[in-house]
């Protein structure tokens, strides 16, 4: 069997992907990862071909390139046409097509697994992304939620007319170009009314509901095997376990200085810092020794050994720091972080922090709440029910779906 798996975003988006094609692989099927330009490192680490498309994540999102929300429109159109043309070519002759990732770009594969005649399975990474009566839609840019309407179906009504504003005519004009009809409502027709979620179900649960046959699989990880590098093990064995600051694919926090203000919270509490350099570029603001700065490495190896993760609250994060049941410190910046936030605080397994700018005082509070001793038992006790089967599930599932399409073979 031949299984395309297509995205388009950050790693957060990319990652889980990853986790599900080395399950698929492990299973005996043959598959691809249509990602940005960005990821082909970490798919070449797990021997995983790469189908890249459209432009480079991390210039989009930072820099002279950054999209601006009043262009939109023009580049839904370019992602689609890019990441139709990519996942068109790549699947030919496969049997099955998962998307996730920003829409325009899942709206393409959409496109391409209809024009084809191929299975199609859409997965979001947290339970909000998903219509339901029990949660209010994320706001899109520029169009807020009405504060005066409280009824959740309202709402999710409200945010299918707002995609269908922001991305309907791009779709349905590039649906026509290449033959295939329009479609009313594009959200529903991506999402479709059987959608994988991807997220362990005491972290992040899904709420039943008859709007949707949701399937939880839990959440797609990685095994990672690397071993620490030597300079980093020598810091973690030189003292008391540090605390972690990093803020991932957020490349809009290096110009608030977030270093300055999480490097003096966290030695105000008399612990050592960990700095993630990630996408905001953070490093340290001095040469003292009690802080260290690392790049990408192996963070579910890492962070059974911190005192606490401080970090944006992107689901992968989110879920290693609990797996690892170290207590967390969310700063949400956009879209599903607020939600992680909420979920690491209901937990009591860390602090979410009141907005997406800190300060040293709103920083040291936060970790107060994280470091204190019931926070590290409470995480410590989550850490043991989050599942670890979650990509295995989804492949097993994907490939029996297949395998019941397919028409008995004669002997």
């Amino acid at each position: 069997m031949r299984v395309l798996l297509s995205t388009y975003g950050s790693r957060g988006d990319v990652e889980p992907m990853v986790g599900l094609a080395v399950q698929l692989r492990a299973l005996g099927a043959e598959v691809r990862v249509c990602a940005p330009p960005d990821f082909a490192e970490l798919l070449a680490e797990v021997g995983v071909p790469l189908v890249p498309a459209g432009p480079s994540v991390r210039q989009i999102t930072s820099g002279a390139k950054r999209w601006q929300a009043a262009d939109l429109p023009r580049h839904a159109a370019e992602l689609i046409a890019a990441q139709y043309d990519a996942v068109a070519q790549a699947a030919e002759g496969c049997d099955a097509l998962v998307a996730t990732g920003l829409f325009p770009a899942a709206a393409a594969v959409r496109s391409v697994a209809e024009k084809l005649g191929i299975g199609y399975s859409y997965v979001s990474f947290f339970a909000t992304m998903l219509p339901s009566p029990h949660h209010q839609p994320h706001p899109w840019p520029g169009r807020p939620l009405p504060p005066d309407v409280t009824d959740n179906r309202v709402l999710w009504d409200l945010n299918a007319q707002s995609m269908n504003e922001l991305f309907g005519a791009v779709v349905n004009t590039h649906r026509a170009s290449i033959g295939l009809p329009p479609v009313d409502n594009v959200r529903d027709h991506v999402f479709t009314d059987h959608p994988l979620l991807a997220t362990d179900p005491t972290l992040g649960p899904w709420q039943e509901t008859s709007d949707l046959d949701v399937v939880q699989t839990g959440a797609w990880i990685r095994p990672d095997e690397r071993p620490l590098p030597a300079e980093l093990v020598a810091f973690l064995d030189a003292g008391t376990p540090p605390v972690y600051v990093g803020f991932g694919s957020m490349p809009m926090l290096a110009s608030n200085g977030i270093a300055r203000v999480a490097i003096e919270a966290i030695r105000a509490q008399g612990r050592r810092v960990l700095v993630g350099h990630g996408w905001a570029d953070l490093a340290p603001i001095d040469d003292r020794d009690d802080c260290f700065a690392v790049g990408e490495v192996n963070q579910q190896a890492l962070f059974g050994r911190v005192a606490a993760v401080v970090h944006h609250g992107g689901a992968g994060t989110t879920t290693t720091a609990a797996r690892a049941g170290a207590p967390q410190v969310v700063v949400p910046q956009l879209v599903d972080q607020p939600y992680w936030a909420d979920r690491v605080a209901d937990l009591g397994i860390g602090a979410a922090h009141d907005g997406p700018t800190p300060t040293t005082e709103s920083l040291s509070t936060a970790l107060r709440t994280a470091l204190a001793p019931e926070t590290r038992a409470r995480a410590t006790a989550v850490a043991a029910t989050i599942r670890t089967d979650g990509a295995m599930v989804a492949a097993k599932l994907l490939l029996d779906a297949v395998s019941r399409e397919r028409p008995p073979v004669s002997a």
